[in-house]
């Protein structure tokens, strides 16, 4: 599994309500694990956990506990010695409302809320043996943020089936890639003002979103239309915040 569809099954397993059980089995699935795998570690045969949780060696040690334990069991997993027999590289607590995790190798620690796990998928990949470093461990963001543009790409070709086929792909990835640039834009301050794409999208659509289209459309034909000719063009003046794209207008 690639980092993107890590990023999407932990992001459904953080939604769904919390099985103190299974959890453990759910996450190393998220990360590429098989069910042959996961049966051996559901039977016993496999697991090495001394402290009742799931030791899968060379890899990881999760353990699910009582609410309000979560800073005490990692402690735990830390001491337990079958966490350093099966040479564990993560160690990982969670009560389902929070969770710790510690990389055992380098020290490094994750805290939060149990339903935000997703957000620090870059630290646990090397889960699914994908090597990170520290720009990549920081990029939780961009992955879930391309995964969500995945699943926007995917249901957009679900609600109009035309646009998938050869006459219209390239207005589809070209209105992708007017996305992107815009929360590239945003991430990167090329906008003036803060989240200024999303929040104009957000403020000017209708309550049942049958403007959307019409707002984002407006968005990407101002940015094609240098600033004094706007009037002329009828841009109406929320969008005067949005700049002149210049050197990238073709995406717009």
């Amino acid at each position: 599994m690639n980092a993107v569809e890590i990023e999407e099954a932990i992001s459904a397993l953080a939604e769904k309500p919390f099985d103190r059980a299974e959890f453990p089995f759910a996450f190393l699935e998220a990360f590429g694990n098989k069910e042959t795998t996961l049966k051996r570690l559901r039977s016993g045969a496999s697991n090495k956990s001394d402290l009742g949780g799931v030791l899968q060696t060379n890899n990881i040690h999760i353990v699910t506990c009582d609410p309000g334990q979560v800073t005490a069991t990692l402690h735990a997993l830390k001491a337990s010695p079958a966490t350093v027999r099966g040479k564990a590289k993560f160690a990982l607590a969670t009560d389902g409302e929070s969770f710790e995790a510690e990389d055992l190798i380098s020290g490094e620690i994750r805290v939060g809320p149990y339903r935000d796990i997703h957000e620090d998928i870059g630290f646990f990949l090397p889960l699914a043996g994908i090597t990170t470093v520290a720009q990549i461990r920081e990029s939780s963001f961009d992955i879930k943020a391309t995964g969500r543009l995945n699943r926007l790409y995917v249901q957009l070709l679900k609600d109009n089936p035309a646009w998938g086929t050869a006459a219209r792909r390239p207005d589809m990835d070209h209105f992708m890639a007017r996305l992107i640039f815009c929360f590239f834009a945003e991430d990167t301050e090329i906008f003036s003002k803060p989240l200024l794409f999303t929040n104009t999208v957000q403020t000017m659509s209708a309550s049942d979103a049958s403007n959307t289209d019409q707002v984002i459309s407006t968005i990407f034909q101002a940015m094609n239309v240098e600033q004094p000719e706007r009037a002329a063009a009828g841009l109406p003046r929320w969008v005067d915040a949005f700049p002149y794209v210049k050197e990238v207008a073709r995406f717009v």
